[in-house]
């Protein structure tokens, strides 16, 4: 963090939360006591009232306009800050604790004394697979790689293939079940792949330069997914009944699926895909609810995993 940042960091800080010595802050800021002790001192020099007293304080807020925010709109603000996946990406999650102690430093003093009686009544809860302990600086050179054009080598770790080392042009990075991906050309591969960002085992920035193709984005790219997986866009027609056949009346799990009524808890769900692997798995979690009409190749790998099943359960 750079110090002009800092400064402003602490004063968001010391406005917002009580009893902050010191130690505490240089924790906050990642930083040592001795650079906090300096930076009090730049803050002092800069005309700006500061004090010790259990903590450090400001002797007028004056100079920090308040938020024209009611109650419950902060209550959203921080549910809406505190739901994303990007709260646990490590350099993500600073920048949120930054807005989030911005925020707090210019709440009016109506809405201070009504937060600490009311709560969200509102909570979204986001299932990630990531590490809590994920390696910070993965995410933030594959941004850099993103924004400046740069090609990327990664030593990644497949599932398919194992640790390979790779070239790679990233153009956007999502979350998207339950994980962060981005996609980019793959030199290795000589076509486009998504890479999931928490199997990466080492990264860094090349020099080579390449041309951003704006062709190429989250919207267009997963228009046909199930999941994240790529491929042909492939035709599925299927018959389902009892379970299946209810859950899929339920609600939507595929923006172009088609879902027609045939009988009493039996449907024909029909929906085009990229390749046949994600909406198979998902199928063969439904057992014997499951008639596949087309394409036969989906029909034949749900028969092969099927057998495998019951060979192993015998």
């Amino acid at each position: 963090m750079a110090k002009y940042d800092r400064l402003l960091y602490i004063l968001n800080l010391v406005r917002s939360r009580r009893n902050l010595n010191a130690p505490m802050i240089a924790s906050e800021c990642g930083v040592t006591e001795r650079t906090i002790y300096r930076d009090i001192i730049s803050i002092s020099e800069a005309n700006i009232p500061i004090y010790y007293d259990r903590g450090y304080k400001f002797a007028s807020d004056n100079f920090l306009p308040p938020l024209n925010f009611n109650v419950d709109e902060y209550l959203t603000l921080q549910a809406v800050l505190e739901s994303t996946p990007l709260y646990k990406a490590g350099h993500s999650k600073k920048i949120i604790k930054s807005i989030k102690s911005k925020v707090d430093a210019c709440l009016s003093q109506n809405v201070r004394s009504q937060k600490a009686f009311k709560s969200s009544v509102t909570s979204v809860k986001i299932k990630s697979t990531a590490p809590e302990n994920g390696n910070e600086k993965y995410y933030a050179l594959v941004e850099q790689g993103i924004r400046d054009n740069l090609v990327l080598e990664l030593k990644y770790d497949s599932i398919q293939s194992g640790v390979t080392v790779r070239e790679i042009e990233p153009y956007f990075m999502i979350f998207i079940e339950r994980a962060f991906y981005f996609v980019g050309y793959c030199h290795l591969r000589k076509e486009l792949r998504t890479f999931r960002i928490d199997r990466i085992r080492d990264i860094r920035l090349t020099e080579k330069r390449f041309r951003p193709r704006r062709d190429i984005n989250p919207a267009r790219y997963f228009r046909d997914s199930w999941g994240v997986f790529s491929g042909e866009p492939v035709e599925v027609e299927v018959i389902l009944s009892g379970i299946a056949a209810r859950i899929v009346q339920s609600g939507r799990h595929h923006p172009g699926e088609e879902v027609i009524i045939i009988g009493k808890d039996r449907v024909n769900y029909r929906v085009t895909v990229s390749g046949i692997e994600e909406i198979c798995r998902w199928l063969i979690g439904f057992g014997g609810d499951v008639l596949v009409k087309k394409p036969l190749e989906l029909k034949k790998e749900i028969k092969r995993r099927a057998a495998e099943i019951l060979k192993s359960n015998k």
